[in-house]
């Protein structure tokens, strides 16, 4: 499998997983984590809304997901929005090497932190993504500021 493949695979079920957020009432934002062969060996969404949770974004649904394991190094993270502080922080300290990026027009994280730690950002501009988070921000925008921490 390509690289290229890879970073699809990874993509298709984080957007998968936006999209269930989405009609759980959630911000539709997803993540997942993918081997060396493209396979999904860990998903989640962003659950904030659900769970009442402020730290339960999708990158760090994803990882608790993942559970208890070794080989971080070897994995590809995809997410659908850039990620923030605390889920480009998860990345660097579990060493993922490559974090592929749906979209980053609506939301630029610490992307900088990502490079900064030597790890391979992809950003894929996925229409699927854009058009998902554009429509989101216009038709839920108090609930859009709560989640990336705008004052009331």
């Amino acid at each position: 499998m390509t690289l290229e493949s890879v970073d699809r695979a990874a993509l298709d079920a984080a957007v998968e997983q936006a999209l269930k957020s989405l009609r759980e009432g959630g911000i539709p934002i997803g993540s997942a984590l993918v081997d060396a062969s493209g396979r999904v060996v860990a998903a989640g969404h962003n659950l904030r809304v659900q769970s009442g949770d402020p730290t339960a974004h999708a990158e760090m649904v994803c990882v608790r997901n993942a559970g208890r394991r070794r080989d971080w190094p070897s994995l590809t993270l995809a997410t659908t929005l850039s990620p923030c502080a605390m889920c480009a922080g998860t990345a660097v300290l579990y060493r993922i090497p490559r974090v592929v990026v749906g979209e980053r027009r609506s939301f630029r994280g610490r992307e900088d932190w990502l490079v900064e730690a030597g790890i391979l950002i992809v950003h894929a501009y996925d229409p699927r993504c854009i058009d998902l988070m554009e429509r989101f921000i216009r038709e839920r925008p108090d609930l859009w500021n709560e989640d990336i921490g705008v004052p009331a």
